[in-house]
């Protein structure tokens, strides 16, 4: 695979997703498959009905570009798509109950939960019996084989990044814009060692692209749980199958970002007896609530993954 391969797959990624973005909105609004925003997100207020589950769109995009520029479908492969594509069927679930329902109340936690530890062990267990067992130690250029240790830790991988890319969709533009440069970076740190994963990952990035021209503030859709669920999925699957998902923590610092602003909101919160670190979480929502405008906050967590992601490759070469 060269460069022109790479580029190829991106730019045919972004300009599928942009033709699919532009039909599915319309369908999306004529079967009123509007968001329901969470009533106590009062700067949302006016996004009420704006149309959801445009992670059809780029999802859709982004598999069958990889399949036409990536015919050596292996099994690793064939696992990885199978679960990004599972995430992404429950997360349709999840935002088709909502809708049904017209409220912000789909699938259950304990549904949800329990769906994401059985994907997730199946995945680990497939690590381990495919003897993809080794760690990349970060900046080191050295690896780590922990053998059958890789199940618990992948299971943990795969829990923390579906539900921190979860919730960092929570701004327009926010969990694209910051998921654009992850992918990229995992494209270009698998280039010639994981083909087949680097060439999803620009599929991905390339897609996501051409998503934001529709979901950049103000959004016209929101990708719903239909594609954070997938990304989540996709990421975990990725950085376990390359034994690169240290990297996940490092790179994803906007993913981390929410997931901790979260779990330390309710540690902090139970303990003092209703007392706040944050104003609210995710942390996206506490510079809200500090007057930041939306589109200026999901600039700067593109501009913090970014620049995370080119240190992080400088110190690979």
């Amino acid at each position: 695979m060269g460069f022109l391969d790479y580029a190829l797959a991106f730019v045919c990624a972004l300009l599928f997703s942009v033709i699919l973005c532009a039909f599915l909105i319309p369908v999306l609004r004529k079967v009123r498959a509007g968001q329901n925003v969470l009533r106590f997100v009062e700067e949302h207020k006016t996004k009420g009905g704006t149309p959801t589950m445009g992670g059809i769109a780029f999802l859709s995009s982004a598999v069958i570009v990889f399949l036409f520029c990536y015919p050596k479908i292996d099994r690793t492969i064939i696992v990885t798509l199978v679960v990004g594509i599972a995430y992404g069927l429950v997360g349709l679930l999840d935002d088709f109950l909502k809708i049904k329902r017209k409220d912000n109340l789909g699938l259950t936690a304990k549904q949800k939960i329990v769906f994401q530890i059985v994907v997730a062990l199946l995945a680990a267990v497939y690590a381990w019996r495919a003897g993809l067992t080794k760690i990349s130690l970060p900046f080191l250029n050295s690896a780590l084989d922990i053998g059958w240790g890789i199940i618990p830790v992948s299971a943990f991988v795969f829990l923390a990044t579906v539900n921190c890319v979860n919730l960092t969709d929570g701004l327009d533009g926010l969990a694209a814009g910051t998921s654009t440069p992850f992918f990229l970076f995992f494209a270009v740190l698998l280039a010639g060692k994981f083909d087949g994963l680097s060439v999803l990952s620009v599929s991905l990035a390339g897609a996501l692209t051409g998503y934001l021209l529709f979901n950049s503030p103000p959004a016209s859709v929101f990708m719903g749980d239909t594609g954070s669920l997938a990304l989540g999925g996709f990421a975990s699957c990725i950085g376990v199958f390359s034994g690169s998902f240290l990297y996940i923590a490092i790179v994803g610092v906007a993913f981390v970002l929410s997931g901790v602003s979260v779990i330390a909101q309710v540690l902090y919160f139970k303990s003092t007896g209703g007392k706040r670190i944050f104003k609210m979480a995710p942390l996206h929502h506490h510079f809200q609530r500090l007057g930041y405008d939306e589109s200026k906050i999901s600039y700067g967590y593109f501009v913090l993954t970014l620049t995370v992601a080119i240190f992080c490759l400088i110190f690979n070469l």
